[in-house]
């Protein structure tokens, strides 16, 4: 999504139907797209330069790339726009070397700058930077995305399954297609939630609800016959052993407040959850959640 975005803003900047910057520059399925947004598209605009800090840490990368082609005027856009990736993994004598050019950069010059660990930027960069905090997807908004690519790959799969994928995208569109794809290629044309769980290794709400009911009944043989079951069938037990703490999680949300929204990522049913959580006080829910924190 970052570096999407960043495309997007460059386009903005540059798009030639318009005489100043907008807020609608050409779309990329637009067949009489202007020359500077389809370049973008494909990244081969010569004002529009990505550089991938992961791969060019040095401080001679960012001499040579940046600081060697700032004083030039654009070729043919508006700006000269530097899409700087995974800016966190520059060296400190990179960051150095740009601070003078990001305090005083040339009117031309726009720096967009991505990263997922804002904490490892200097604080002399960030306070130089307008700072944009992207917020992790809805679950409900993932379904919606995955359904219609279900729907237009022509792919059977119901809801419920569908939302299990959603969940394991934690917020992150590209995760949750990643993993459509995985499940896809596992399974075929016809997917069940069986092939899902089987294919990415998650704890169902069947497996969580026998687990729940086997403690609750002090039935210590039935539980361990399902972590018996589990590893039979491949599963990875340190996933579901975070599977189990995020269901306890629900749990101990369900008995202290009544917001769905706390609960869009659960994978039982609200009241499925509402009978599990009637069968332990909060102070059981809490230390089950600490032992098994420990365990994981």
């Amino acid at each position: 999504g970052k570096t999407t975005t960043a495309r997007l803003l460059a386009k903005a900047l540059n798009c030639h139907k318009s005489s100043q910057p907008t807020p609608t520059p050409c779309r990329t399925d637009d067949p009489n797209a202007c020359s500077s947004c389809s370049e973008i598209t494909e990244s081969r605009s010569i004002d529009v330069q990505e550089i991938d800090a992961a791969s060019h840490t040095q401080v001679e990368n960012v001499r040579e790339t940046i600081i060697g082609s700032i004083g030039f005027a654009p070729a043919r856009d508006r700006f000269k726009i530097f899409i700087i990736d995974e800016v966190h993994m520059l060296s400190t004598h990179s960051f150095n070397a740009l601070l003078k050019t990001i305090e005083e950069p040339p009117d031309r010059v726009v720096f967009i700058m991505a990263t997922t660990e804002k904490h490892k930027v200097p604080d002399t960069i960030l306070s130089r930077s307008q700072q944009f905090e992207f917020r992790t997807i809805a679950t409900a908004k993932i379904l919606e995305r995955l359904k219609l690519i279900a729907k237009s790959e022509k792919i059977s799969i119901p809801d419920d399954a569908l939302r299990e994928i959603a969940r394991t995208g934690e917020g992150s569109m590209r995760d949750a297609q990643s993993a459509l794809d995985q499940v896809i290629s596992f399974a075929g044309e016809k997917i069940t939630k069986e092939d899902v769980e089987m294919a990415l290794g998650l704890a169902g709400a069947d497996i969580l609800t026998r687990i729940i009911d086997g403690v609750a009944e002090n039935k210590p043989a039935e539980v361990l016959t399902v972590v018996d079951d589990i590893v039979m069938r491949g599963h990875d037990l340190r996933n579901f052993c975070r599977d189990l703490l995020a269901h306890l999680r629900d749990l101990l949300v369900t008995k202290v407040s009544s917001s769905e929204e706390l609960l869009e990522s659960a994978v039982c049913e609200p009241q499925e959850l509402k009978r599990q959580a009637a069968l332990f006080t909060e102070a059981d829910l809490v230390r089950f959640f600490h032992s098994l924190a420990e365990t994981e």
